[in-house]
């Protein structure tokens, strides 16, 4: 596998990569072509982007492509991913192209697609994008027929309008939160909610900057810790958020600064918005911590888990009825909510974790331990091999006492543990999460990696 190919990953999931090492214009150009051949609705394409220095020439490669299949665009500037799909419904455009490789470092950027309704591409739709690409059959206009340009500045304001319909901010804003932007997307819709509606966020690493990022862009404990935690007890707030880039993304501390694992945000919502004896669903991927099974047992609910990435989530959403599932989401601090027609929105989950701790009339930190103890330990390898298949058979032979699923990877559990072992749909690495009720699994991880390595 040579550099290149490490730097640039062409999947389901988009068009994603070191910008000039591994994605180039010539991609970027290609992928918009064959997303306008794509849509099969009339109507605009909405574009934006998240704030990293290629942003400017990614955009206008996009825009060169679309305009030159006929279409028109509608340029929202520097919005998050969440702005852009909740602006796909509002001018009932065809589609829109986000331009961001949120939680990946500066030197990355990527290419994500939505359809008419604001959601990702389903698997399908994902493949037969996929094949345009590769095949190479655009349908470009004739030069009566090109598209325009627009701009839309009103995106954001519309947006936290949305948010206003569902969360109550008369009750929200006596919160005084700390929240780290890492100098992306969140900061403009921070400052917004600011001043229009009277909030108390205290914003550090606000700065849009596009060739630097006041640190990586992860939503994990570990930056919390480093980078949230210890600002937030000192400032006297009720609670910290870490967004990534793209906000769709976020990790916490409680009041008290101790940083939560980013696994708690989804069943924490759970626990806010599952209706006690309905049987609604909460869809996960199969890399999600087992906490957010035992919340949905409090309520009667049941947990539906496939395959990482977000097209299956989108696929197995499309299998029941909007008041069936109570929300979905991964443990990566990502979770999309009902009310926003299932949008990953890290804005929106904040405002949901204040809801929570409103409803109950307590502490973060209070909230918390309202919750059995799980420990979570994540690691990664970088992917230098084809011997993946070989790999997780070698796996799967050796953990034979436990029940496996290989849908993704491979996936084995025990009564209070599990680990699973995938290829990253985001980047050349394989990705290595075991879990256990109580104490972290410390001897089972580092087997894992241990094993990782000898075939990488």
């Amino acid at each position: 596998m040579n550099e290149r190919s490490k730097s640039l990953r062409i999947s389901h999931a988009g068009l994603r990569g070191v910008v000039g090492n591994g994605l180039t214009a010539a991609h970027v150009l290609d992928f918009a072509a064959a997303f306008a051949t794509f849509l099969q609705r009339e109507g605009a394409v909405v574009v934006g982007r998240d704030p990293r220095a290629s942003g400017v020439m990614i955009r206008e490669g996009v825009t060169a492509s679309l305009m030159a299949s006929g279409r028109d665009v509608i340029d929202l500037g520097v919005v998050s991913t969440p702005v852009l799909q909740h602006s796909i419904r509002r001018l009932g455009a065809a589609g829109g192209i986000s331009i961001g490789a949120s939680h990946n470092a500066i030197e990355w950027n990527a290419l994500k697609f939505f359809g008419p309704g604001g959601s990702y591409l389903s698997t399908a739709e994902a493949g037969e994008l996929l094949d345009i690409y590769h095949l190479h059959k655009f349908d470009f206009a004739e030069w009566r027929g090109l598209g325009s340009l627009h701009r839309d500045e009103g995106a954001i304001d519309a947006y936290l309008a949305d948010l206003a319909s569902a969360f109550d901010f008369d009750d929200l804003r006596s919160y005084r939160v700390v929240v780290d932007c890492c100098n992306g997307t969140s900061a403009a819709i921070l400052k917004r909610l600011n001043e229009l509606h009277g909030f108390r966020f205290v914003l550090i690493n606000a700065a849009l900057d596009g060739t630097a990022f006041a640190h990586e862009p992860a939503t994990d404990r570990r930056t919390v810790a480093l980078q949230l935690a210890p600002l937030v007890e000192p400032l006297a707030a009720d609670a910290g958020f870490l967004f990534d880039a793209d906000s769709d993304r976020v990790a916490f501390a409680s009041e008290r600064g101790e940083p939560a694992s980013e696994e708690m945000v989804l069943p924490m919502l759970a626990d806010h918005l599952l209706t006690p004896k309905t049987g609604q669903l909460v869809i996960t991927n199969l890399s999600t911590t087992a906490l957010v099974d035992v919340v949905a047992g409090w309520h009667g609910g049941r947990v539906v888990r496939v395959p990482v990435g977000r097209q299956a989530a989108i696929d197995a959403l499309a299998g029941y009825s909007a008041d069936q599932v109570a929300l979905a989401g991964e443990g990566t601090g990502a979770v999309m909510m009902p009310r926003f027609r299932f949008v990953y929105d890290g804005i929106a989950s904040m405002l949901g974790l204040l809801s929570l701790m409103s409803a109950r009339r307590c502490s973060l930190s209070r909230v918390l331990a309202g919750y059995p103890a799980y420990s979570v330990l994540k690691g990664t390898h970088r992917l230098s091999s084809q011997r993946v298949p070989a790999l997780m058979m070698a796996l799967r032979e050796r953990f034979d006492d436990g029940a496996a699923n290989m849908v993704d990877g491979l996936r084995v559990d025990w009564e209070d543990r599990w680990f699973h072992v995938r290829v990253s749909q985001t980047e050349p690495v394989i990705r290595v999460i075991a879990e256990q009720r109580g104490a972290p699994p410390n001897a089972l991880f580092e087997s894992l990696m241990d094993q990782v390595r000898s075939f990488m």
